[in-house]
């Protein structure tokens, strides 16, 4: 499994509600990829315009091969982009250490 972390920038923090909402109908198509395992979105608490998103995938492959050269990718960009003020990034991260604090 991997994690990809995304960083988004929108233009601005009024547009915080038409991106999320945006989102919530952006991530159903990232859920129907092949090899996606899961997601979160954070807003930054200090730069409510900073955004990340982590996306749990089989393999690095499933995201490049799988979503970004797809058509699907093309409709997600489009629900998405009017809101950047500069291009995502993203990269690919593998777990070395992790731990879970009990309930």
């Amino acid at each position: 499994m991997i994690l990809e972390i995304a960083h988004f920038r929108i233009q601005s923090s009024a547009d915080n509600p038409g991106f999320e909402a945006a989102f919530a109908i952006a991530q159903i198509i990232l859920a129907s990829m092949p090899g996606y395992l899961g997601h979160e979105l954070h807003r930054c608490i200090e730069d409510p315009c900073e955004y990340r998103l982590l996306v749990h995938w089989n393999t690095v492959q499933d995201h490049i091969k799988g979503f970004r050269e797809s058509a699907r990718f093309a409709e997600w960009r489009a629900l998405l982009q009017p809101f950047f003020a500069a291009p995502p990034s993203a990269a690919h991260y593998e777990a070395r250490f992790t731990s879970h604090p009990s309930c």
